[in-house]
């Protein structure tokens, strides 16, 4: 029962995600969002407080996700001996599947995060900062001649290169996918790259 009540939620919250993405935070209410899995709209109380609760769970959530993941990939590439650009594609992968596979997250912190909490918010906004000093501190590795500035700088750029997503690639288009994966990671090492051979005082 609790693994069913656990698929149901994380079905909830997907579907709640794209329609969010799709038509705006306040153009979706409960029984879209319940006949989308096909509960009445009612029912979803029982799983979430509203909408607004569905949507802090949406972004706290996937803010908590790419800084675990990020580090942990980071730790395994450390405790595999790997070079610091490992780590470092590492990172990046990570990010390109978030960005091709959970598009209309982007399109939701882009939109409507300002109507999550304020208490809430602030915990987004202070795992979105522990996720950038993690990559801050992989490319001063990669490129030691970086400054932090620089480097920060550096890793904003890439997240707004890879977080182009939603209007790059038709959802579903696997071929698309793998190509569109393969020139981010490029672009993404390449603009690091650049980054770090500028000899730009710090």
């Amino acid at each position: 029962m609790n693994t069913h009540a656990g698929t149901r939620r994380e079905q909830i919250l997907r579907e709640a995600s794209r329609l969010f993405a799709e038509h705006g935070f306040l153009g979706i209410g409960v029984d879209q969002i319940g006949a989308a899995v096909g509960i009445s709209g009612p029912a979803l109380y029982r799983h979430f407080a509203g909408k607004e609760a569905m949507l802090t769970e949406l972004l706290v959530g996937i803010s908590s996700r790419l800084r675990d993941g990020g580090r942990q990939r980071v730790t395994e590439a450390r405790a595999a001996g790997l070079a610091p650009d490992a780590a470092l594609d590492a990172l990046i992968a990570g990010h390109i599947d978030f960005a091709l596979d959970d598009r209309a997250l982007i399109v939701l912190h882009d939109r409507e995060l300002n109507r999550v909490p304020e208490a809430d918010r602030k915990q987004v906004r202070q795992l979105q900062r522990q996720y950038v000093e993690l990559w801050v501190e992989v490319v001063r590795e990669v490129h030691p001649g970086l400054a932090e500035r620089q480097a920060r700088a550096a890793v904003h750029a890439v997240f707004g290169l890879l977080n182009s997503t939603p209007h790059l690639v038709r959802p579903g288009a696997a071929q698309d996918r793998e190509e569109t994966a393969a020139l981010l990671h490029r672009l993404a090492t390449g603009a690091f790259a650049a980054a770090g051979a500028a000899d730009v005082p710090a």
